[in-house]
């Protein structure tokens, strides 16, 4: 974050894309934590003399105004947490933004507009993001969540004007780096969720890079139903056969080990008050698994204390039913516990991952927990994201 360009930023106009599209019901902001982690890059640019003008995106308005979406709210919301008055701008072009550049001085903050108020932004269009640039002298991009996106305000803004990449963006990036890039090893990657299909690709990427393949989930019943188990009524996808031999034959190739649970928790339904831990040869055919056992977890700690590098992305069980959040909360506070005391490179997200390691209460006990969502699962499954490269590509002509 700190090129020569952006040392001396003293009254420059800053356009900061971040990613603001925080759970808003009844009137109030739920979970704040990308607010929380782009502070630091406000108090950076204010201390620098920056005026500063946030661009985000909020909900899917479909490129139409929709007073559901608009952004006003959240600018007293990020007043208080910046502890300094957050200007909010009602729109994001034109001459509500030439105002309010003529009245703001060094180390103001504006909030601007919804940007997918305007259909451009999605179609990534070049004239839109000139218009965006308008009268600004740097583009930072804060919002790595964002960076799968093809968008006018991720993508072609980098055409228009010096382009850099955000503090907190630069720590998931080497976050990611560290953990799937250039791993210390052994390396293992926890996967859990319901269903291979939606992680092929994840799946045969890490099987390539991850010495140990940790499994829970639904895709474990479907790993185990393929190797000959009979896991009862669990949830399995039996038209994955194809992908589930493909995937074990990378993992062959590649030297990965896959490890899956040996006992499970068992019951008829979510709602049942029979619920047992039994070995998988013990179930009955009326059983579902819904969450790993005590053997298993013990297995997994033993392979994850001769590891220095642990990726995590998925729940081992169903962990919104309780006691089905045993198996996901345990596993969590071993990984949690190993890299407080060991030193283990823990790096998890994606999907309901930072949730469940909240609801284990070690959020703050990883190495390095995304909020990103869509883009850090296809950082995981070796996609090229459009708005990475676009600032690779501005980067290199900014030098």
């Amino acid at each position: 974050m700190n090129p020569p360009e952006l040392e001396n930023l003293d009254a420059k106009k800053v356009l900061v894309r971040a990613d603001l599209n925080l759970p808003y019901h009844d009137g109030q902001f739920g979970d704040l934590t990308r607010l929380e982690r782009f502070l630091p890059t406000l108090n950076f640019l204010r201390k620098k003399g920056a005026i500063i003008f946030i661009l985000s995106h909020f909900g899917r308005p479909k490129g139409k105004r929709d007073a559901h979406y608009t952004l006003s709210p959240l600018a007293k919301t990020l007043s208080n947490f910046l502890n300094h008055p957050v200007r909010f701008v009602s729109d994001c072009i034109g001459p509500s933004v030439e105002m309010a550049i003529g009245e703001m001085k060094s180390g103001d903050v504006a909030l601007l507009e919804n940007v997918r108020f305007y259909a451009e932004e999605e179609n990534n269009d070049f004239s839109f993001a000139e218009e965006l640039s308008a009268n600004m002298d740097i583009y930072i991009n804060d919002a790595f969540s964002v960076s799968h996106r093809a968008h006018a305000s991720v993508d072609a803004i980098t055409k228009h004007l010096p382009s850099f990449m955000g503090p907190q963006f630069h720590a998931e990036v080497q976050a990611l780096h560290m953990a799937l890039e250039n791993p210390e090893r052994p390396c293992a990657a926890i996967v859990g969720g319901s269903k291979i299909s939606t992680k092929i690709a994840l799946l045969k990427n890490l099987t390539q890079k991850v010495d140990y393949l940790i499994l829970g989930g639904g895709m474990a019943n479907t790993f185990l139903h393929f190797q000959g188990h009979d896991i009862g009524a669990s949830l399995i996808e039996e038209d994955s056969h194809d992908v589930y031999h493909s995937i074990c034959e990378v993992a062959k190739v590649r030297n990965c080990q896959i490890l899956l649970p040996n006992d499970v928790q068992v019951a008829h339904d979510l709602t049942s008050s029979n619920v047992r831990t039994i070995q998988l040869d013990q179930l009955e055919p009326v059983d579902k698994i819904f969450d790993i056992g005590l053997q298993t977890l013990t297995s997994y700690e033993a392979v994850l204390k001769i590891c220095k590098t642990v990726l995590w992305n998925g729940p081992m069980g169903v962990f919104e039913v309780p006691p089905y959040d045993y198996g996901t909360t345990q596993l969590a506070r071993i990984v949690a516990r190993l890299t407080q005391e060991s030193g283990l490179i823990s790096v998890a997200g994606g999907g309901d991952t930072a949730a469940a390691l909240a609801h284990a209460g070690v959020q703050d006990k990883f190495t390095y927990i995304s909020a990103a969502g869509g883009a850090f699962l296809e950082w995981l499954e070796g996609k090229d994201l459009p708005g990475m490269q676009a600032l690779k590509n501005a980067m290199s002509q900014n030098t």
